[in-house]
Parts: structure tokens; sequence; C-alpha cells
């Protein structure tokens, strides 16, 4: 908050000694650095307000200047942060609501609508904002500006549920990032695609099977993402792509949890104590699935303990192949003959135990 302070009162100081026509750029770079130092601490409101002044100063040297299109896709990425924090209120006074009627009460609901109303609005605002900044980037046929919108506008549909619109974005992103070679424009890109397959994981979109395969493509999208983004010098975009190939290793298909707190750990270390716009959260998610995933499996507990019930040392080990087996098999891509050589043991064997537990219902591999 100190350093906050302090930088807006030099703020203050340069807005009274640029004071001339010639210094609207220079006065709307303030004033746009300002907005992001705002962003990353959380203070969305003021952020608003220093990109909108940011805009206001470029306009006047020219209606059109690419930084009108680039502080219009900041402005549009706090929008978006801000209808984030009133679908949580939203979704938290249902759930609480919810609670309620199962104990045979009544909730008001006062300010449901205007959350709502107020929800929409800063979607429908970050959209047109995103529409403007996409027109003056053609004119300059600034490919990673453009990619920039695409990827917000991405956001937008994955917020509302909207996935094959996000996906299309995320695919518009990559082609113009591919295109000029631009690694972090690629890298966001396929954090997006890995961000939307989990959302279809997360919904149960199709059968077992099918979740499952967005499971491992989510996996392969979060892999990509870190290896482009170490091309880069961008500490963010690679400890956000960490982030994510960390929550994706904790979804319930993978399951690997060493591999998610090793992402954790180099997420840590990249991110450190800056907040990133949304992404501490999921950093903090990623930190509470890693923890409380820490728990040992009840049964393999239980056997340190000493305590097998009246089975045979044979019946044991079987049960330990049951829970075993099928978590190398995803790790190592289902293919049968991998696991068969890391865990020196038969390809028949291997399918004998996974057609047991259910996990393998298509022919040898």
């Amino acid at each position: 908050m100190a350093l906050f302070s302090e930088r807006r009162r030099e703020k203050g100081f340069a807005d009274s000694v640029l004071s001339k026509p010639d210094d609207y750029l220079t006065l709307g770079n303030i004033h746009s650095a300002y907005g992001r130092i705002a962003r990353r601490h959380g203070r969305y409101p003021h952020a608003i307000a220093y990109f909108t002044a940011a805009i206001a100063q470029y306009r006047q040297r020219d209606p059109c200047h690419r930084n009108v299109a680039r502080t219009l896709s900041n402005l549009a990425s706090v929008q978006r942060l801000i209808a984030l924090q009133l679908r949580r209120k939203i979704d938290a006074d249902a759930a609480r609501r919810r609670k309620a009627a199962t104990r045979g009460r009544s909730r008001p609901e006062d300010g449901k609508a205007s959350h709502r109303n107020r929800f929409e609005e800063f979607r429908c605002e970050a959209a047109a904002e995103l529409d403007e900044a996409a027109r003056i980037y053609e004119q300059y046929r600034n490919h990673h500006g453009l990619g920039s919108v695409h990827l917000n506008r991405g956001y937008l549909h994955l917020d509302s549920g909207e996935l094959e619109h996000a996906d299309s974005e995320a695919k518009t992103a990559s082609h113009l990032g591919e295109e000029k070679s631009d690694h972090i424009l690629m890298a966001r890109a396929r954090l997006l695609d890995c961000i939307i397959e989990n959302a279809r994981v997360e919904e149960e979109i199709g059968d077992g099977g099918e979740a499952g395969s967005h499971a491992r493509l989510a996996h392969d999208c979060a892999q990509e993402a870190v290896e482009l983004a170490r091309h880069t010098q961008n500490r963010r975009v690679l400890a956000d792509a960490c982030i994510w190939q960390g929550l994706t290793c904790c979804n319930r298909f993978l399951d690997d949890l060493e591999s998610a707190r090793g992402c954790y750990d180099e997420a840590i270390a990249l991110a450190k104590s800056s907040h990133t716009d949304g992404s501490w959260e999921d950093l903090e998610t990623l930190k509470a699935k890693v923890l409380r995933g820490g728990r040992v499996n009840p049964l393999l507990r239980a056997w340190s303990q000493g305590s097998v019930g009246d089975r045979t040392l044979q019946q044991i080990t079987e049960q330990f192949a049951d829970l075993i087996v099928p978590k190398v098999w995803e790790q190592e891509g289902r293919k049968v003959s991998r696991v068969a050589s890391r865990l020196s043991m038969s390809p028949k064997k291997v399918r004998r135990i996974l057609s047991r537990v259910g996990r393998r219902k298509t022919g040898p591999k």
C-alpha cells in the first residue's frame, strides 16, 4: 500500500510537469503503467480508472494509435476479472440459498439481480473494447496485439462455458503466433487450450473414455506451453504454464501428485510474492490440491500398520498391483508395452490387471 501511494505521488508530479499537447503519449504511458500496477495488486477499480485515463490521453494524440488498442485490451482483461469476482459472489449466494432450503429456511435474494446485471455489463463492455482494439491492430497488421485480443475473447467464452468458441479463439491466436514465431503468443495459446481441456474434464463432457482423452490432451497442451515459455524471457507466462501443468497433473484422471508438486515449486520460484492478476488464485488452488493430495491411500496406511485382515500375501500383492499398474499406465501414455518394461512384468499380466480394474476397454497396444 505504501509503495502504491508513493507511486501515485510520483504520478501527480509527472502530470504537473508534462502538460503540453505533445506530451499526450507520455502521459498516456504513465497512466497505463499505473493501471498495470493496480491490476497486479488486485485493485481493479483503480486499474480501470488509470486505463480509461490513458486511453483518453492517447486519443488526443491519435484516435487510432496502437497504444489505444493495447490499453483497450488491458482494460478488457480487468473487466473480465471483475466479472469473475461477481460470478463467484453469485455462485456463493446460490449455494447459501440451496443450503438454507435444505434446512427449511428461505434467504432473501437482495442484490442477486444487481450482481447478475453488473456481471453482464462488464462482459459486454469487455467484448466491445476487444472489438475496437482488433480494428486498430488490423490497421497496423500487428499479429501480437491481434493474438492477445483473440486470447482475451477466448477467456470470455471460457468463463461463460462456450468451450467451442474459446477453442476457436485459441487456435486463431496460435496460428498468428506461428506465423511470426512468437513464442510468448504461442505459449499463451497452448495454455488456454490446456484450461479448456481441463474444463471439459471437470464438466465430464462425453463418456469416461472421452473425458480421459481430454485429460491427456490438457497435459500435452500444458507441457507444450511450458516448453514454449522456456524459449522466452517472460517469467509470468512460464509461471502460469507451470501452474496449469500442475493443476492438470492433479485432475482425476492423471492424479500425478509428484509431478504436480514439482510444478508448484517451480511456479512459486517464478512468481515469488508478486500477484499476477488472477494467476495467484490458480496458484493457491494448486497449493491446496498438492497439500490435500499428500494424504496416504487408506489401504496402504492400513497395510503399513500391519492391518491386513484375513488376506494372504498373494492377495495383498494383487491388490497393490491393482493400485499401481493403472497409474503407471496413465503416466506412460496408456501403452502396455511401456508399463511392462518399466515394472518388469509381462504385457499379458498388465492387460489382465487393467481389465480387472476396468481401465482398459480397447485392444492391445
